[in-house]
């Protein structure tokens, strides 16, 4: 059998203490009282420990792996991604009173036009047996004299690389939030001088919060693209709290028409 440390020594001490165990067991029924009561108290000693260590176990082992990028994904996938925030731990995992421009990580950065900002952005571990995503992202707005508040995540280079018009990028994402507010996702594609944007209303309170740009309807220059990005808008935030659970990407080949 395996045991609880590595190499050969480990894996006979093991076998050794759980024959002496399984004997002791097996003997309880005839064996003296005095060594029974000896073996009692081991037994409880040994159980706590025990016991202490399935808690914690269970815990760990039942949370989403961190750096893990599996999620459903559709049918022809080429690219599928989902950023660093919500899949390994962050060296600086949370920011207060957060000014414009601000980054979470290499990859999400909070714009808004506040005066004074009362907005906190925190990384949290995902607890929840449902999650695939390791981490999410929690976004607390208190008071808000601004216009506008927004979530910049930059796409990396592969999303780029071989981008057609005939392609379709799809965001999925799990929302929860303390009351109902309006979320916009804008796609922008840069090329040469030029912006494509695309932009979609979240089904905020659908089950499966998902939405699809179709670059068809673009004028995209598929030879000049640089860089693509995705702006989460957020309407009337105010007094709210919003946590994004996961957040991912993919593309694929519209069918043809």
């Amino acid at each position: 059998m395996a045991g609880i440390g590595e190499g050969l020594v480990s894996r006979v001490l093991s076998a050794a203490v759980l024959r002496r165990w399984s004997a002791a067991a097996q003997d309880a029924e005839t064996a003296d009282l005095r060594v029974l009561r000896r073996q009692r108290a081991a037994a409880r000693k040994l159980k706590q420990r025990l016991d202490k260590l399935l808690h914690i176990a269970d815990a760990r082992l039942a949370l989403p792996l961190v750096g893990n990028q599996s999620f459903p994904r559709p049918q022809g996938v080429d690219w599928a991604w989902r950023p660093e925030l919500w899949c390994g731990p962050l060296s600086v995992p949370g920011l207060t009173s957060v000014p414009s421009k601000s980054m979470l990580g290499d990859e999400v950065t909070l714009f808004h036009d506040c005066a004074q900002s009362e907005i906190t952005l925190r990384q949290l571990r995902n607890l929840r047996e449902a999650d695939l995503a390791a981490y999410g992202l929690r976004l607390d707005v208190f008071k808000f004299d601004g216009s506008y508040l927004s979530l910049a995540i930059d796409l990396p280079p592969e999303a780029s690389q071989g981008l057609l018009r005939k392609h379709l990028i799809r965001l999925e994402t799990i929302v929860e939030m303390e009351k109902p507010l309006e979320i916009f996702s804008r796609l922008n594609i840069k090329y040469g001088p030029n912006t494509e944007q695309i932009v979609r209303e979240l089904p905020v309170t659908e089950d499966e919060i998902r939405v699809e740009f179709d670059l068809a309807y673009t004028r995209l220059n598929e030879k000049r693209v640089e860089r693509i990005w995705l702006d989460l808008i957020f309407e009337g935030p105010e007094m709210n709290q919003v946590i994004l659970r996961d957040l991912t990407f993919s593309r694929r080949h519209r069918a043809e028409l």
